[in-house]
């Protein structure tokens, strides 16, 4: 029987049980397979993807949502891959419109590359900020900060909740009581008893991704930053707001080095929710 055409092919809903073949297209693609952050997007988010007749996928990606499960008020686009061999021929846009739709009238978020920011601007995304991802082993440089922190606790979880929806802009409570089983490192900076920023540092291939990151100030940042570095011999991986110059400069000071920058973009919406000059980093790029 004749091959469908690409433009047949049907797209679906992608469950836990797709989690090598979408580990496969991000292999294909040259990214790392990347199955424990593939493994947590698929369950906390909606994975929508296209199977390729010849075994694998097409083409995937993730959405996560944000807020009241029946009216979100945010949605974040993600981890937007299309197999090499299928490559430049409208699969990618294809899906993105599908996606778009099915989101109906929740605004949207992304992170995207210089190479993926035409796609999305074709599909009247907005660039409204920057983010620049830094990776390297974090070197201590003596005394850094005034800030105590430690070990999140389960009785911290309602404080981190509470924090989390101020300054992110939307409830997020499926993702952040999944963090301590996804993440090796959860802490918390603490003040007069009261809960002032907290971060996760979590397993990706050979790195330590700090995320989420947020704290009342910068230095707040820094403590809980080199904090979650005591804790691990692995190389720190992050994507910080370029609006935090100053943190930028101290990682870098600490021997982090500037990998990539990716571009902010928002559909439906001017800005995202929330307060940015607390928000220094997200989860991942790929959940907004």
């Amino acid at each position: 029987m004749p091959t469908p055409s690409l433009d047949a092919l049907p797209i679906r809903r992608l469950t836990l049980r797709d989690l090598t073949a979408c580990a496969d297209l991000s292999e294909d693609r040259g990214w790392p397979r990347e199955e424990h952050k593939w493994g947590f997007l698929l369950v906390a988010g909606r994975g929508y993807g296209i199977d390729d007749p010849d075994g694998g996928l097409v083409a995937a990606c993730v959405v996560t949502q944000y807020g009241p499960q029946d009216h979100p008020a945010l949605g974040a686009l993600g981890m937007v891959l299309v197999a090499e061999r299928h490559a430049r021929r409208g699969v990618g846009r294809r899906l993105m419109r599908h996606v778009v739709s099915a989101m109906g009238t929740t605004p949207l978020t992304l992170h995207a590359t210089p190479y993926g920011r035409p796609l999305y601007e074709e599909l009247g995304f907005k660039v409204t900020g920057r983010a620049e991802m830094v990776r390297g082993h974090f070197t201590p440089g003596g005394p850094e900060h005034g800030v105590p922190t430690r070990a999140a606790t389960a009785e911290d979880l309602t404080s981190i909740l509470r924090l989390d929806e101020e300054v992110f802009g939307a409830d997020r409570t499926h993702i952040i009581t999944r963090l301590p089983a996804f993440a090796d490192q959860l802490r918390v900076a603490e003040e007069n008893g009261r809960i002032t920023g907290y971060a996760g540092a979590w397993p990706n291939m050979d790195t330590q991704v700090v995320g989420p990151l947020i704290a009342r100030d910068a230095e707040t940042a820094r403590a809980l930053l080199a904090s979650l570095a005591a804790h691990t011999d692995r190389p720190l991986r992050t994507d910080i707001d370029v609006r935090h110059e100053g943190l930028l400069a101290w990682v870098k000071e600490r021997g982090l080095e500037s990998v990539a920058f990716n571009s902010v973009m928002t559909y439906g919406v001017t800005d995202l929710p929330g307060d940015w000059t607390r928000r220094f980093a997200p989860l991942t790029v790929a959940a907004g």
